[in-house]
């Protein structure tokens, strides 16, 4: 298990990384501000086509570690839209709330617990009590907007794992300890959106509800918290950013006995990427309760049913895309010269290989163009001709680019290439017949 403090001196960080990596975003096309031609919508954003393959790129890493490459987790995908007994079930009707607060001096609403008693904004101290805010957007489904029309759009993920409990156990033939996953859009009308796509309300998350024998609860529960942290470990973030964070009593939700939440430190301090908590049984015994329907699992070894515990790890897709972005931001002097440069994990990169041709000239674009294709089958590539070899190599740098192969006038000859490697900037001949090899094996694909 790791610790829960790193070593302070181990975890600090630019004063301006945020800016600079938000910058980047912005610049080579990870991430556009939504409807940014007419002003801008709050607390939206775009993924352009870097940020499209860095995002997918993050949630297929987590599919692959929690589903593929297990024979005791299945997939989902349920609907986004829920009707309102499902969330009077869950509980999220009463309790899925924030504090809300209004400054009495410049008029700006705030989550209470998040402004420490002085207003952000102008300053002041004076706010109007604290009221219930309910965070779930609200719509209707049909042509008619009354009551018997109301619906609404998730807030998370889990509630689908858990009315389609009896669905997924009748036809997987699955049985304790098994898990559900799901990755997928979630809508939270959060009060005060914050730190570009760290807080929005629309995300995405990637849940997973493992169903336990209760007496079986704790170890589960330890198993994941070891299993989550090491993941983000194993994907490129320092341990000197990563901390698992226990909730103290008053801090638990509803329906957890235990939660603890793996943190990273972010540019504006420690905070939340994935929170793995203990439900008990709340969850599925509240629908069973108001659906009329047996959610249980029934023991051929002792003959009992019981309602299985569940341990969920729930992580945020878009933070965590930030977090693998800010980790892997660094910024170094190759031949005298400054570059900015993304260290992503070769897993996570929007492009794995770029073909550069040394030159523009129509004797290297069909020989590039077959090696363009060759690399396709087994990898994300970028192909570039424009401006000069060393411009297009900071260039593949800046936005994370693993490996550049530059075609020239020898390979004409040799039919070989030159593969140069981002982190060390080493370049190695190697025979086009040997590349995907050469690659797979740098990738660790061996």
């Amino acid at each position: 298990m790791p610790a829960e403090e790193p070593d302070p001196g181990a975890t600090e960080r630019p004063a301006d990384l945020m800016d600079k990596v938000v910058g980047l975003c912005k610049r080579r096309g990870f991430v556009f501000q939504s409807a940014e031609i007419y002003g801008g919508f709050r607390s939206t954003y775009d993924y352009g086509p870097l940020g499209v393959n860095l995002l997918r790129n993050v949630k297929d890493a987590w599919w692959d570690a929690m589903v593929r490459r297990r024979d005791d987790v299945v997939g989902l995908d349920a609907a986004i839209l829920s009707p309102p007994a499902v969330w009077a079930a869950s509980g999220h009707l009463t309790n899925f709330t924030d504090p809300l607060v209004d400054c009495l001096q410049c008029h700006q609403r705030w989550r209470a617990d998040k402004i420490e008693g002085v207003c952000p904004a102008c300053g002041s101290t004076s706010f109007t009590e604290a009221r219930a805010f309910n965070l779930m957007f609200k719509t209707h489904a049909g042509p008619l907007e009354d009551e018997g029309a109301v619906a609404y759009l998730r807030p998370e993920t889990a509630q689908g794992m858990f009315v389609n409990f009896a669905n997924v156990l009748q036809t997987t033939r699955k049985r304790p300890p098994f898990g559900i996953a799901q990755v997928g859009k979630s809508f939270r009308n959060e009060i005060t959106p914050q730190n570009f796509v760290f807080r929005t309300r629309e995300f995405e998350q990637m849940e997973m509800e493992f169903f336990v024998p209760p007496a079986d609860a704790p170890r589960w529960f330890d198993y994941w918290l070891d299993e989550r942290y090491r993941w983000y470990v194993d994907l490129g973030i320092p341990e000197s950013q990563l901390r698992l964070r226990h909730h103290d009593a008053s801090e638990l939700s509803h329906y957890s006995v235990a939660t603890a939440d793996v943190e990273f430190l972010f540019p504006w301090g420690w905070d939340e990427l994935e929170g793995i908590a203990n439900r008990t049984d709340y969850d599925l015994k509240a629908h069973a309760a108001a659906s009329g329907e047996r959610l249980e699992v029934f023991d051929q070894a002792s003959g009992d049913r019981y309602v299985p515990y569940v341990i969920e790890p729930a992580a945020g897709a878009t933070r965590t895309m930030m977090a693998f972005l800010l980790a892997a931001y660094a910024e170094d002097e190759i031949g005298g010269e400054a570059r900015s440069v993304l260290r992503l994990d070769p897993r996570l990169a929007p492009y794995q290989v770029a073909v550069l041709p040394l030159s523009k000239k129509e004797t290297l674009e069909p020989l590039a163009r077959s090696v363009l294709t060759l690399l396709q089958r087994h990898f994300t590539c970028d192909y570039d001709v424009t401006q000069s070899i060393g411009r297009r190599y900071r260039r593949q740098d800046e936005v994370g680019t693993p490996w550049c192969v530059t075609v020239d006038f020898d390979s004409l000859e040799d039919a070989s290439v030159t593969v140069r490697d981002r982190d060390t900037t080493d370049q190695v001949r190697v025979a086009i017949a040997d590349l995907v090899g050469e690659l797979d094996r740098r990738a660790g694909r061996e």
